[in-house]
């Protein structure tokens, strides 16, 4: 029996990417999802039968085959915009060794570099949730875990409360490919996941917890969808207008890293990727940057 192109591509697996960890509209789910489908069957046809064996080539006779059909520009861009953010998620997951759409040529304009936050932006929003609410800390906690490790959000809520030291502002986090690391934090974050263990998650535990960290108020751990939630509820209440998710936070996380001058090694480290091309493309600088740390240390600035 053939594979189902579903299991066997994850397609499904990079719906739940796209909305939980990116944040991604509906309807680009969907073109991008259906540009997958599409994808996985053309491949099959040539003997792929898992994006493993993917190369190049094979991603290159796919976009000739679409401009054969006679298929519009603005469809050639979604469709290469999809097959990135396929292989991203796959180098991510560590399903693949290297990305095959990498060397597919495109204008310079198709290419958007991910959502950042500010420093300024990330402290607003990690102390935009209400104190009203009786799991403030629980979503303080969150929000201030996710900015100061750039965790995934799947190993957010993979976390054990054994794997969590707050006197000594560690986690170890199981990633992509069973590859276990230890991300430290700072203070902020200790003290909010603190006021979470001793005064809110106590209350929330009611036996069925399995001892994951975060749990939701019926006493069960938290899923993507409901970490999703409360990233977007912060970021609307802290008045915010760029699109934020989980993803942001990572990839802000990084970017303020590099920045402060951190080695890409390093960054690489923390951030649980097994190559630091993945690295490269996932902690953009921005221009800006880049020529202010120009005009600060060349000697003929």
């Amino acid at each position: 029996m053939e594979p189902d192109p579903h299991l066997a591509y994850r397609i499904e697996a990079f719906r739940d990417y796209l909305v939980f960890d990116r944040g991604v509209a509906e309807r680009t789910v969907q073109a991008y999802c259906g540009d997958l489908l599409r994808l996985s069957a053309f491949l099959r046809s040539r003997g792929r039968l898992d994006p493993g064996e993917v190369d190049h080539e094979d991603l290159r006779a796919y976009l000739f085959h679409l401009k054969d059909l006679g298929r519009a520009p603005t469809t050639l861009r979604r469709t290469l915009s999809s097959i990135r953010s396929y292989f991203t998620f796959l180098l991510e997951e560590g399903e693949v060794e290297a990305d095959p759409s990498e060397r597919l040529e495109s204008p310079r304009s198709w290419r958007r570099l991910p959502t950042v936050l500010s420093p300024e932006e990330a402290g607003r929003l990690v102390e935009a949730v209400s104190l009203d609410t009786p799991v403030h800390w629980r979503d303080r906690a969150i929000l201030e875990l996710l900015y100061a490790t750039g965790i995934r959000v799947s190993e957010l809520t993979s976390l054990k409360i054994t794997d969590v030291e707050p006197d000594e502002r560690l986690i170890t986090v199981m990633g992509k490919g069973s590859r276990q690391r230890v991300v430290p934090f700072g203070g902020p974050a200790a003290e909010t996941l603190r006021r979470y263990v001793k005064q809110v998650r106590p209350g929330l535990d009611q036996g069925l917890s399995e001892g994951f960290l975060f749990l939701n108020r019926k006493g069960t751990p938290l899923s993507r969808m409901s970490v999703w939630t409360i990233v977007r509820g912060a970021a609307d209440a802290s008045g915010i207008e760029k699109r934020v998710s989980p993803h942001t936070l990572r990839h802000s996380f990084a970017t303020h890293l590099l920045e402060g001058g951190a080695d890409l090694v390093v960054v690489q480290e923390l951030l649980g990727h097994a190559d630091i091309s993945t690295t490269q493309i996932y902690t953009h600088l921005d221009r800006s940057y880049i020529q202010d740390v120009h005009r600060t240390f060349h000697p003929r600035r």
